[in-house]
């Protein structure tokens, strides 16, 4: 959307201008609205865990911004004449579910005809136009925390190849159905300077957005990193997404990986997510209360994988 001419609007705290999470409107001096809509492929066979995945999926973009969502709308995309249509009620029902978990209004929705199985949720959330958190405040002396476990791109690619195993599947599916609500509202009590969710731009991509504007060096320590179990193992195999090489691609020449860095984790780092935990930037002082409060809150995976100082450029080390 590069060539849209969008007219300025005072309302608009977030809107295309940033590569934030979420747009974000002033309604009043106390709130504001905060609008995202995301929708995906299915990544497992069972269509009700898929539609369970789908729906944490769109909903982690609300808690990233710091918002609480209200409400939501179905988005599908269905091939009628391949699939029953029992199989589409199981997909919402399982969104559903996951709707009422966080305490989600849904509204209704649209559907269309596709030759794909599609589904996912555009989801409108209040938060306070002073209290919106975005995704590239970073601040020298920050610490960087990451609340869910990498991987989930390269398993989806094991699910895919029929290897992975039931055990595997389980932490698998367990990551992606845990919502980010637990997180955003442990996260409100600490002075975050910066937020966003892991998804398609893996690791790196969305550190890179973390960035933003500023000339600050972002030092990941690799062995911090948290991984699903197996992913390091079928990544040496080779069983690489598409979209991992689309990523290192966009990153370039921004981030230099030290030669001590096992080549697997290399490639997980890259590794595009779906519905993955938040990345929490914060004074490095905080952090250890955070990620303490982040463990006793059901978040055990969280960990403190990257330090934030000021540089002559902007880039990512992988250490």
């Amino acid at each position: 959307m590069k060539n849209l001419e969008v007219p300025e609007n005072d309302n608009v705290i977030v809107g295309l201008e940033t590569n934030d999470d979420a747009g974000v409107y002033r309604l009043t001096d106390d709130i504001a609205l905060v609008q995202t809509i995301d929708f995906i492929t299915p990544i497992v066979d069972d269509p009700f865990i898929y539609g369970q995945i789908a729906a944490c999926n769109s909903l982690s973009d609300i808690y990233a911004m710091g918002g609480k969502p209200l409400t939501a709308l179905n988005i599908v995309c269905f091939p009628t004449k391949k699939f029953s249509l029992d199989i589409l009620a199981k997909i919402i029902n399982g969104g559903h579910s996951i709707l009422k978990r966080a305490g989600v209004a849904i509204l209704g929705g649209h559907s269309v005809e596709d030759n794909e199985i599609k589904y996912g949720l555009s989801v409108t959330g209040i938060v306070h136009p002073e209290k919106v958190i975005q995704n590239n405040g970073l601040k020298r002396g920050d610490a960087i925390i990451l609340t869910k476990p990498l991987g989930t791109g390269i398993i989806g690619t094991a699910v895919k190849g029929g290897i992975a195993e039931d055990e595997i599947l389980s932490a698998y599916i367990n990551s992606m159905t845990m919502l980010n609500n637990t997180a955003s509202d442990i996260m409100k009590n600490y002075t975050i300077h910066a937020c966003t969710d892991v998804t398609g731009f893996g690791l790196i991509g969305h550190l890179k957005e973390m960035l933003g504007n500023d000339n600050i060096e972002i030092t990941v320590n690799s062995d911090k990193l948290p991984i699903l179990p197996s992913a390091a193992g079928y990544a040496s195999m080779g069983l690489i997404p598409g979209g991992m090489y689309r990523n290192r691609d966009y990153i370039g020449k921004l981030c230099s990986i030290n030669r001590d860095v096992k080549s697997e984790i290399a490639d997980i780092i890259f590794d595009p997510q779906t519905s993955g935990g938040l990345l929490l930037g914060l004074p490095e002082a905080e952090a250890p209360c955070l990620l303490k409060e982040l463990h006793s809150g059901g978040i055990q995976k969280a960990e403190m994988i990257a330090k934030v100082k000021s540089d002559l450029q902007k880039k990512i080390i992988v250490i």
